[in-house]
């Protein structure tokens, strides 16, 4: 199955997961201190909060922290790598990486504007958070990592450089316009 998913710095972590808890009807999947993750059915969703009150620069409490497609396996993993690269987009990969509490290989690009997304697989559980960094993709490939979003990568290998917006499930382009 695959599931968008959402990470959101937020000031009071504890707080969130009350608010979140009770807006999707469901408990954390995973609970650390500053983090939590939700594995919601329906919407189909990873949400994931930071504790994060200092986010200035890299978004403030409430605000987007970095967005994801969680796949099944590594292999899907791979074919987005191909496929991203393929189509001229900036990627950064990572294999066998701490990351939100959990070991992932994944693959990041960045969106137009700079919002990182990731697409991974998570293959063990972790008792390590990696801090991670809110520089762009082709930043992250230089390994110039300055802190704040959760898991991104330092120098990792990279594809072709370039533009254009894409689904990252289907790999069609989509409109760059902005909306709601």
């Amino acid at each position: 199955m695959a599931r968008v998913q959402l990470a959101l710095n937020v000031s009071d972590v504890d707080a969130a997961v009350e608010f979140y808890g009770k807006l999707f009807g469901v408990e954390p999947a995973k609970r650390r201190p500053g983090y939590a993750n939700f594995a919601i059915d329906t919407p189909p969703l990873k949400l994931v909060l930071i504790e994060n009150p200092e986010a200035r620069g890299a978004g403030v409490a409430g605000a987007l922290n970095h967005l994801g497609v969680e796949v099944e396996t590594t292999e899907e993993v791979s074919a987005a790598t191909t496929r991203l690269a393929g189509a001229g987009l900036a990627t950064a990969v990572q294999e066998n990486t701490a990351c939100c509490y959990a070991l992932q290989d994944k693959v990041w690009v960045d969106d137009p504007d700079g919002a990182p997304w990731e697409i991974y697989t998570v293959l063990a559980d972790s008792d390590s958070a990696r801090p991670g960094s809110t520089s762009s993709a082709a930043e992250r490939l230089d390994g110039q990592e300055s802190g704040g979003v959760c898991c991104t990568p330092g120098a990792a290998a990279a594809g072709a450089a370039g533009a254009g917006a894409v689904n990252l499930l289907a790999g069609e382009p989509v409109s760059t316009g902005h909306c709601c």
